[in-house]
């Protein structure tokens, strides 16, 4: 591991590399902090980008876009009670009413310090649990695969909320997506309809930004995303020694809780931040203060989201599971770039996955650096309403689709999958889940048949093998939970209901 940091250390090291995660951060900063502009949309507008990059290069970009996102979200959260990604959620409840009682710069400062803690400790989880859940992956065969991709396509259950049928549904729909073309294994066309363009099967660029970043688009321009607020001269006070000692204990909770969230598939940073707040209440002495601008409250579900946002990276990196909706497009990245993340990434491109974790050590300490004189630029340059910015957007969509394999098919299959994530939108579908069905259904597919081959038919196979078994067992029960609580509810309700008459 240390001559694998060492190595790593020296990759990112290089000035190229050294530019590209300062362009990252930067990139990262301006998305996250702009209302209607998300990490997750940044990674998929620029995953064509990627495609004709070095793949440490490549990583080292999406990355730490997702990380500076998930931070820059808290800036336009606490100047103008406008949260620039879901994450910076709860950073509203107190951040807001700080900036109100005229200490927007110490409001900033804590959670820049808090941000930076928490993805510091969400890094080092990634670090030494990546390698050890991948040295135990590495006695996986094609049960273990299979029973893997079922387990990930359950996150479905995580990222439906309560919407676990339409979730279903979506997830459905990816695998469908994912059987057009020729068929792996026997080269049979599937579903192509006579279409040549179709029998390649359909590109994941063109459905990722489809649906995330067309479909957004189409909504937004609807609103009005001018920051009307007017902040005066903000100074961010990034170190504050009275402070630090009062939140010192909220960061370190926040910090662990985040990173077991992250680590768990499907949770994310902004379930991580939420309960990161709602401990820091629990844990207060004065709880009747949360809400009204205290420090912890700030604090709290920064600290949570930012180690949520790197420890949802050790299950894509040793497993190849996405530990929430940005890393499921991660996951599509590197499939694009021909690589399987997963215990045997560890082995065949090691290079690659230690310069990621570099990468997430230096973003941090990028992100204490360039965080004040970013947020100064901010205060007063961006009033930019979102009919100025769509256009661009779009365009760039066009290209990047396009670039890919020059082809306008390509980009009539993006328009497609736009309107399609619009109407799914206004359904209130789950859209991460036709990517989760997308990207690892071709995997579940193909692993599901080589092991019935394996094994001469016998279904048998999936529980008989141990490691197979705990993991579809594990599947199940996270697919079956949500309903049961639901029946519960029900229930529950029904009785009460029975009793009032």
């Amino acid at each position: 591991m240390m001559e694998g940091l060492i190595d790593g250390f020296f990759t990112v090291l290089e000035p190229y590399h050294i530019f590209i995660l300062f362009l990252a951060t930067v990139i990262g900063f301006w998305g996250g902090a702009l209302p209607g502009i998300s990490g997750t949309m940044l990674v998929i507008i620029l995953l064509p980008v990627t495609y004709a990059m070095d793949t440490v290069s490549a990583f080292l970009m999406l990355t730490g876009i997702y990380g500076a996102s998930v931070f820059s979200g808290l800036i336009s959260a606490i100047l103008f009670r406008t949260p620039g990604t879901p994450e910076a959620v709860a950073t509203v409840f107190d951040g807001y009413p700080m900036t109100q009682k005229g200490e927007a710069g110490r409001a900033l400062g804590i959670g820049v310090i808090s941000s930076a803690v928490g993805g510091l400790a969400g890094t080092l989880a990634l670090v030494f649990l990546t390698p050890l859940l991948a040295d135990v992956a590495l006695n996986f065969s094609s049960p273990e695969f299979f029973a893997l991709a079922f387990l990930g396509l359950t996150v479905v259950a995580s990222l439906s909320g309560k919407e676990l049928t339409k979730g279903l549904i979506g997830v459905c729909f990816g695998l469908f997506l994912a059987t057009v073309g020729m068929d792996s294994m026997s080269g049979t066309p599937r579903f192509d309809f006579n279409m040549t363009n179709l029998r390649t099967g359909i590109e994941l660029i063109p459905i990722l930004i489809g649906l995330f970043a067309i479909s957004e688009i189409m909504k937004k321009s609807r609103e009005d995303h001018t920051l009307a607020d007017t902040v005066k001269k903000v100074k961010t006070k990034i170190y504050d020694s009275s402070i630090m000692r009062r939140i010192s204990f909220t960061i370190g909770r926040s910090s662990i809780l985040g990173t077991f969230l992250g680590i768990l598939p499907g949770v994310g940073a902004t379930t991580a931040s939420m309960l990161g707040y709602s401990e820091a209440v629990r844990w207060s002495k004065h709880p009747e203060n949360f809400g009204k601008g205290t420090p912890e409250g700030i604090a709290a579900p920064e600290a949570a989201n930012n180690s949520a946002a790197m420890g949802a990276l050790v299950p894509l990196l040793a497993l190849g599971i996405p530990g929430s909706a940005t890393t499921a497009v991660i996951l599509g990245a590197f499939v694009m770039h021909g690589l399987q993340p997963g215990p045997s990434l560890m082995t065949n491109n090691s290079e690659l996955v230690y310069a990621i974790f570099v990468g997430a050590i230096f973003l941090n300490l990028m992100i204490l650096i360039f965080a004040k004189p970013f947020i100064s630029t901010f205060v007063y340059l961006m009033k930019v309403p979102y009919t100025i910015l769509a256009p661009f957007i779009a365009v760039f969509c066009i290209i990047g689709t396009f670039a890919v394999r020059n082809s306008l098919f390509d980009v009539w299959v993006m328009l497609l999958f736009g309107a399609i994530g619009y109407f799914f939108e206004k359904a209130r579908f789950p859209m991460a889940t036709v990517i989760l069905g997308v990207v690892l259904g071709p995997i579940a597919e193909s692993e599901f048949r080589r092991s019935l081959q394996m094994a001469g038919g016998d279904y048998l196979v999936f529980v008989t093998r141990p490691i197979s078994a705990i993991l579809i067992g594990l599947a199940i029960i996270l697919l079956l939970t949500p309903l049961l609580k639901k029946w519960k509810q029900e229930k529950h309700i029904k009785k009460s209901i029975d009793k009032t008459g």
